[in-house]
């Protein structure tokens, strides 16, 4: 299952979930990035899903360890999502989370090594996704 599209559920999902799902990609999947991120709650407290998803993503892609790499992905996540013709909340979750998952595979792996690492990533991504919708009542 290397492909599994998210973005098809993004839009059933409520606002609350989409903010969990987001919360989860940023702090937690980015780790297997290499990426150490820690938000500045003062900011996100009592903030609504689409200010607090807005401001968490903002202050997620400040942080550039490699500003090369990170903007290459960038640009190839924002092109994908773009694709997707999603708007709203879900446009922007679908954006973070393929961000969040091209970044993972890291510096010297081979074409079919990072295929099997995006494939990991991207299963792990709808188990998440799927795990929070149901808590919200939304079977995928």
């Amino acid at each position: 299952m290397s492909n599994l599209e998210l973005y098809k559920y993004l839009p059933q999902l409520p606002d609350a979930a989409l903010q969990e799902f987001t919360q989860w990609c940023i702090l937690e999947q980015s780790t297997a990035a290499g990426l150490e991120f820690k938000p500045d709650e003062a900011k996100l407290k009592n903030l609504e899903p689409l200010n607090y998803i807005k401001l968490l993503i903002d202050q997620f892609m400040k942080v550039k360890p490699d500003p090369i790499r990170a903007g290459l992905v960038a640009v190839i996540a924002g092109q994908q999502a773009d694709k997707h013709n999603l708007s709203g909340l879900a446009a922007m979750v679908d954006f973070v989370a393929l961000y969040v998952k091209y970044l993972i595979p890291k510096d010297g792996t081979n074409p079919e090594e990072a295929d099997q690492i995006l494939a990991k990533a991207s299963q792990h991504q709808y188990d998440k996704l799927a795990e929070i919708a149901k808590q919200h009542g939304v079977n995928l």
